[in-house]
């Protein structure tokens, strides 16, 4: 065999590969929070977050009756004390969407007493999204 026309090949096979492939970024996805059982404490928003890989740019819609919920979105020390502050954003339609931002998202239910103690509140860490595979266009 001929080492220099097997190095050859290669090279062009390599060209060729890189003009016909790309990588593409993997977009959106929406999740409704709770799922069937939508932004409730029977739901346990704590652990419906558990198992799921969530990225910058997701999108969480919160589906629930608003007379009894909201959502608000705080900072960690509110989500852990389960209180509001003057940088809290209030959403009370009864279906919010709410696109997630790069690194930790905090969420908390303030309508009703003792909601936000019981365990209606969950943190995100929303990371960077992976390339997608690449694929021939």
């Amino acid at each position: 065999m001929n080492i220099p026309i097997i190095a050859t090949i290669a090279a062009l096979w390599s060209l060729v590969f890189q003009q016909c492939y790309v990588a593409q970024a993997r977009g959106p996805v929406t999740y409704v929070v709770g799922d069937d059982l939508g932004w409730t404490l029977e739901a346990n928003p704590e652990s419906w977050t558990r198992g799921k890989k969530f990225y910058a740019g997701d999108i969480l819609e919160f589906k629930y009756d608003t007379y009894e919920a909201n959502v608000v979105v705080v900072e960690k020390k509110d989500h852990d004390d389960c209180s509001v502050s003057e940088t809290s954003a209030f959403y009370t339609s009864g279906d919010d969407k709410i696109q997630l931002v790069f690194g930790a998202n905090y969420f908390i239910c303030s309508d009703l007493p003792n909601q936000c103690a019981g365990g209606m509140k969950m943190a995100i860490n929303a990371t960077s999204r992976p390339p997608r595979p690449l694929r021939a266009h």
